[in-house]
């Protein structure tokens, strides 16, 4: 077991100082924050976040993060659900670190799950992944408390590795008995018309508001739409399910790159948040 994980994603999606990276996050907050409009769910499981560069998708972050601190939630262990872009490892992976550290510190991995859940570890699909890196300095700036993590990089984004994990979790979770928060990264459709790209991400937001698992796959795939952290948005429906007596997916912001670089061919981006009653 390695001691702590070094950034990847510092000085490329993100400022690698740490007084840019507090500027910038300032800025990106001062931008959005007027339109941001608080939770008003009693029990919340987690979101979807994208994870681009912060200059293109930190703004949609926000509307996540800041929401979540505003309604002062507070978690012990954030469990941060990746894709794996560069297809290094198993079909799961968690990392075999101690901690992992940013420009705003050093983060401990939560190693109590470990024995409970049947997934290898695979340090490699870690390193040379950004998708989990680049939610952690978001989670840091807005939440000051002692909290752990728990990053798992998804290769196989297969419906059923998603319910699968998704029910190790929960399992391992009724044992250990800890406040947690499920971030799933993930981008929306990639290098397409901003007009196109809505439309196809909307297919897929249909299934994800309606927690239909095998549909968002099956819509995904029949129309080829680019969404690359599709398995990690599964596996939180998948958990709310199992959670929740009435989940319900509330989208709060979509934005895509061509709204900072103008261009026809742009990514998408969407924030929202999974609980308890839909609202």
């Amino acid at each position: 077991m390695h001691t702590i994980r070094k950034t990847g994603a510092a000085g490329r999606f993100y400022p690698q100082e740490e007084k840019s990276l507090q500027k910038m996050l300032d800025e990106l907050l001062q931008a959005e924050k007027a339109s941001i409009i608080p939770f008003r769910a009693k029990d919340i499981l987690g979101g979807v976040v994208p994870h681009a560069g912060y200059v293109y998708s930190g703004r949609n972050a926000m509307h996540f993060y800041h929401s979540l601190s505003l309604s002062g939630f507070s978690f012990d262990t954030a469990i941060i659900l990746s894709p794996n872009h560069s297809g290094w490892g198993p079909g799961l992976a968690l990392d075999d670190h101690q901690a992992w550290v940013t420009p705003l510190g050093i983060v401990e991995l939560d190693w109590d799950f470990y024995p409970l859940l049947q997934v290898q570890q695979f340090s490699d699909a870690h390193q040379h992944e950004h998708s989990a890196e680049v939610q952690l300095p978001m989670l840091q700036y807005f939440f000051k408390h002692n909290f752990r993590i728990l990053p798992i990089s998804m290769w196989d984004q297969s419906p059923q590795t998603a319910q699968s994990l998704a029910l190790q979790l929960v399992s391992a979770n009724k044992k250990l008995n800890k406040k947690i928060l499920v971030v799933a990264s993930s981008d929306f459709s990639h290098y397409v018309t901003p007009l196109e790209g809505r439309s196809l991400d909307d297919l897929a937001l249909d299934r994800m508001t309606n927690l239909d698992i095998n549909g968002m796959a099956r819509v995904i795939h029949q129309n080829n739409i680019s969404i690359c952290g599709y398995g990690p948005i599964m596996t939180l429906m998948a958990m709310g399910k199992l959670l929740f007596d009435a989940p319900g997916v509330k989208i709060l912001h979509r934005s895509h790159s061509g709204q900072v670089v103008p261009s026809d061919e742009v990514v998408h981006y969407v924030s929202a948040v999974l609980s308890n009653k839909a609202y």
